[in-house]
């Protein structure tokens, strides 16, 4: 079997979730002050991005990561392009810590419209997805935002994410594709029904050899995606935290049966650039175990 035959059969099958590492330019300043480094730490954003690669360095290379209960992690394109320990940070991640490497692939969201926020145009991405190959990478994720149950801007999200996605399958990638329902959103329970329609009718219409991954907001009514989740042409469902602290979320994961967490900020909270070593392994172990046992209902 080859990497790409055993990514998708530990994805599809194991225990465990994706710890979502991908936080870009416009998050990373946010991202590094939870973590106890001020923006007086570097002076433009290559020194930036230098600070935040090693903070993921201290994450991914710590024993409490493994692919153990991590089944992959998502990179943003600048983590992708450096190294960990002398080897490209998705090779790192697979060869030895078993975990599968995906990419951000997304150029942030555009203004708001029909109440939802669509991707930003993304020319380069044919570019960037024979990159992510050359570098093993084996999917891709992509973040839309609904803020409002609009019908006709769901649509229009649904509608761009699945095109954008057989985009990626084609260039032999598997997708996760995420329309982040706002966990703010006034009528969160009406959007999620109008969201799972609409891609339903998508999924419905993608060849049998068309795989994708759905990262959604945790549902008001619990098992919500179950029909998503038991979709052929879907490899696993993944849930983002949208901002629920890690306890609430993770509550909330517990009570979706066969949905995994891919969450980013709840899974680095309370881990800082001051502690100790053990401190530090202590922290993400706790956290990392939390999140696995809530992914494993």
């Amino acid at each position: 079997m080859d990497n790409s035959a055993k990514q998708l059969e530990k994805i599809r099958t194991q225990p465990g979730f994706i710890a979502a590492l991908d936080q870009s330019g416009g998050s990373t300043p946010k991202a590094l002050k939870l973590y106890g480094i001020e923006s007086d730490a570097w002076s433009n954003d290559e020194e930036m991005f230098t600070v935040v690669h090693q903070m993921r360095t201290r994450i991914v290379t710590s024993p409490s990561f493994n692919g153990d209960r991590i089944l992959g992690a998502i990179l943003f394109e600048n983590t992708m392009d450096r190294q960990i320990e002398g080897q490209s940070t998705a090779d790192y991640l697979w060869n030895v810590k078993n975990v599968v490497p995906f990419l951000k692939v997304d150029k942030g969201l555009a203004e708001e419209q029909d109440g939802v926020q669509l991707m930003k145009p993304m020319p380069d991405l044919d570019a960037l997805l024979k990159k992510a190959r050359s570098k093993n990478i084996f999917g891709t994720k992509m973040r839309s935002v609904i803020k409002q149950a609009n019908a006709t801007g769901i649509k229009r999200v649904v509608d761009q994410q699945f095109t954008v996605g057989k985009q990626i399958i084609a260039a032999g990638l598997v997708p996760i594709i995420e329309p982040e329902v706002d966990i703010h959103c006034p009528d969160k329970a009406e959007a999620e029904t109008l969201l799972k329609a609409a891609m339903l009718e998508q999924l419905n219409a993608l060849n049998s050899d068309q795989l994708v991954m759905l990262k959604l907001t945790l549902p008001e009514q619990a098992n919500f995606y179950s029909d998503c989740i038991a979709h052929p042409n879907v490899v696993r469902v993944v849930a983002l935290s949208g901002g629920y602290t890690r306890d609430d979320a993770n509550a909330r994961l517990a009570r979706n049966h066969n949905m995994v967490a891919s969450f980013s900020r709840a899974l680095v909270e309370g881990l800082s650039a001051q502690q100790s070593a053990a401190e530090f392994d202590a922290m993400l172990n706790a956290s990392i175990q939390s999140i696995y046992d809530a992914s494993k209902t």
